[in-house]
């Protein structure tokens, strides 16, 4: 676990008042991406696409799970965005995942 900044400690202040806010969840799961963190964001990324289905967060979430090496998960998670993209008609979104998928596969 790595030490909190103050902009982890500022988006988890404004989640207080709005738990469910799909980006604020995404932004500090991004934020723990970004010192290295990838088992924490992965695991916030993964709760965060259980309550929504937030298309950035299976890209993300593929990636992290990626550089754990747990292949298997982030095949998992990235063919689940892949169809949630399609269902929101987010091409740029599944291609992207679809790009990342095959370097895995």
């Amino acid at each position: 676990m790595v030490e909190k900044t103050k902009r982890m400690l500022d988006i988890e202040a404004m989640l207080a008042d709005e738990p469910n806010d799909a980006f604020l969840r995404y932004a500090l799961a991004m934020e723990y991406s970004g010192k290295g963190d990838d088992a924490t964001a992965a695991q916030m990324l993964s709760e965060l696409i259980a309550i929504e289905p937030y298309v950035p967060a299976f890209l993300m979430g593929g990636q992290a799970y990626g550089r754990l090496g747990k292949v298997n998960d982030a095949m998992a998670v990235l063919r689940q965005g892949i169809i949630e993209a399609k269902k929101q008609n987010n091409l740029h979104a599944m291609g992207e995942m679809q790009g990342l998928l095959d370097t895995l596969d």
